[in-house]
């Protein structure tokens, strides 16, 4: 039983580097700014500045590319 406990955390504790959420694409990326802008209902130049702001990648990090899979026929 304490075998199958430990080996569950270490489990758990790999979890988040296989996140999904680490590969967004730059459209998800796009509609998740966008809501943002709209949630805190900004306008004009101050939205233009939110979604530029939301739209950089962070330092350090490469934005994500995946490649496009062919659809099944």
């Amino acid at each position: 039983m304490m075998r199958l406990t430990i080996c569950a955390l270490g489990l758990i504790a790999l979890l988040p580097l296989h996140s999904p959420a680490l590969a967004v694409t730059a459209k998800e990326k796009q509609a998740t700014c966008k809501f943002g802008a709209d949630h805190q209902k900004l306008t004009g130049a101050k939205r233009k500045q939110f979604l530029a702001k939301c739209m950089t990648p962070e330092k350090g990090t490469k934005p994500v590319k995946r490649a496009n899979k062919p659809q099944p026929t």
